[in-house]
């Protein structure tokens, strides 16, 4: 299989034929130890397979479901996503840190997350990501008091286990990598004097880092709001509220969500600036956005 590490996954997608690019690395994780909540302990998997076939969309990944069939016969369905190249891997490992991150903090919160890796194919360099498989309504909108509260408790759960800001892995929003290196571009004074106001002082939580459209959809199972696509940092919490002000976020726009937040987790002091504090946090995202998607409106603003 030719594929160049610059094809799109459109490109890509043609190229496969309809074949989905199944891989014994995959096979390997259905049989390997199931993590339990602690991620240290171990259960049995001994799972068989059964099938794959493309699931979905992606523009940065090829997604499809995986079957197989437990220990006691019963079937039971995966999510697997599958990108090309480093950036394949920077993006899907930092999926897979985040999601073991939000899972062990709020099982149910996300899907529960199975495993990730390297195909065994040796060319082109290919990287997986497994986890649960959740049928999800993405058409409506999640309740803002349940949603809200369940965003409010990931937030005051977590701290950050060295205390700083960033992740112990590089993970993306969208196709860009989140870069927390302060000393990237040489000394800058007037910028350190600023941060430092903010690192000694603000306490960093692990964040949901919704992405563009909100990467939040509806458990047809349970009902409750659940999160996928996760691209998580530690930081201030208050983050995570400025996706919600991007243009494209079409649904969290609404000053609904933001106010039952902030019924649950109060703005921090001062808190006559926290729209201020909004909107600068917002630029990340629009900017990361503009940056993913060319021709976007957002880089007109």
């Amino acid at each position: 299989m030719g594929i160049e590490g610059s094809a799109s996954i459109k490109e890509i997608l043609a190229q496969l034929n309809g074949e989905f690019p199944m891989d014994e690395a995959v096979i390997e994780v259905l049989f390997s130890p199931e993590l339990t909540l602690n991620l240290e302990e171990v259960l049995p998997r001994n799972n068989t397979f059964v099938s794959v076939e493309s699931y979905g969309s992606s523009a940065w990944t090829i997604t499809g479901k995986v079957i197989a069939r437990d220990f006691d016969g019963a079937k039971k369905a995966y999510f697997l996503k599958v990108a090309y190249g480093e950036h394949g891997r920077i993006m899907l490992n930092g999926e897979w840190e985040s999601s073991k991150a939000i899972y062990e903090l709020i099982p149910g919160c996300i899907p529960e997350p199975t495993g990730s890796g390297r195909y065994k194919l040796e060319e082109p360099a290919t990287w997986f990501y497994l986890c649960e498989f959740v049928v999800m309504d993405l058409d409506t909108a999640p309740d803002p008091v349940e949603f809200t509260a369940k965003i409010s408790e990931l937030h005051k759960t977590s701290r950050s286990p060295t205390g700083k800001f960033g992740f112990h892995a590089t993970t993306c929003d969208g196709k860009i990598p989140h870069e927390f290196d302060l000393e990237a571009n040489g000394p800058w004074p007037e910028f350190e004097r600023a941060t430092a106001q903010v690192i000694t002082k603000v306490v960093p939580h692990l964040l949901s880092a919704l992405q563009t459209g909100g990467n939040v959809g509806i458990n047809t199972k349970t009902g409750d709001s659940i999160l996928y696509d996760a691209g998580s940092y530690y930081a201030h919490n208050e983050m995570d509220l400025g996706e919600w002000r991007l243009e494209f976020s079409s649904v969290f726009r609404s000053k609904q969500y933001t106010h039952h937040y902030l019924q649950n987790y109060a703005a921090a002091e001062p808190t006559d600036e926290f729209d201020d504090r909004n909107r600068l946090y917002s630029l990340k995202g629009a900017i990361n956005y503009s940056a993913g998607h060319p021709g976007s409106p957002l880089r007109k603003t």
